[in-house]
């Protein structure tokens, strides 16, 4: 079980955060980015988990800037207000408060990011435009394919995940964005858009399990 804090970005902006800490000494840290569902149930558990594999995790709440306290479900209603706070989110102003997210947990080591759905986006991003960041997991990252974002150049090891039946990412654009980052792993799932949500109806428990297993190998190398 995690706690909340507040961070504060370089802009003066204030906004939550969830901490999970390990039981021993840390590892490292991994940084959670969120979907468009708000730091909910799952992502709070996403972060216990990587505390549990020994990692200072923290999760910031990325939609404080327009709405606090965000923590939606899954239903089509949830989706609909998910989208509408995503398409009023800046990237610049997300790195922000993902860049205060990684100084509060510097201290414990190397840090990892990792970011699921939108998160998958942020996470990208963060890797081309943030210093400081050993290794960066974005999954299914919406946004990742499109050229201005292929255009972007990371500053430390990537490892992508994307599933083959995502509508969100059409194959072709992950080929595109293969083809252009030979330095990124990119491992391509059977399985649908969010399939690492357990509280989604696309969770795919085997695809789940092997991003995980692959993405804790990634972190291991990268961060220790």
């Amino acid at each position: 079980m995690g706690k909340h804090l507040e961070l504060k970005a370089a802009d003066g902006h204030t906004l939550a955060a969830y901490l999970a800490e390990p039981a021993g000494k840390p590892r490292g840290a991994v940084i959670v980015i969120q979907e468009i569902f708000g730091v909910n149930s799952h992502i709070r558990a996403v972060a216990d988990g990587y505390a549990a594999d020994g990692y200072l995790a923290i999760a910031p709440a990325l939609f404080d800037r327009a709405q606090r306290g965000v923590e939606y479900g899954y239903t089509p209603e949830d989706i609909q207000k998910g989208f509408a706070l995503k398409n009023a989110s800046d990237i610049d102003h997300a790195l922000k408060d993902v860049a205060a997210a990684l100084a509060q947990v510097s201290h414990a080591g190397k840090v990892g990011i990792v970011g699921y759905c939108w998160g998958g986006y942020v996470s990208w991003m963060a890797a081309c435009r943030l210093d400081g960041l050993a290794c960066a997991a974005p999954y299914y990252g919406g946004g990742t394919t499109t050229a201005e974002a292929i255009a972007e150049r990371p500053k430390c090891a990537v490892m992508s995940h994307y599933a083959d039946r995502d509508m969100h990412i059409p194959m072709d654009g992950v080929q595109q964005f293969t083809a252009a980052h030979p330095e990124v792993t990119v491992h391509v799932y059977a399985a649908d858009h969010g399939f690492n949500c357990d509280q989604r109806g696309s969770w795919d428990a085997a695809a789940a399990k092997l991003a995980r297993s692959r993405t804790l190998a990634f972190f291991q190398a990268q961060i220790g």
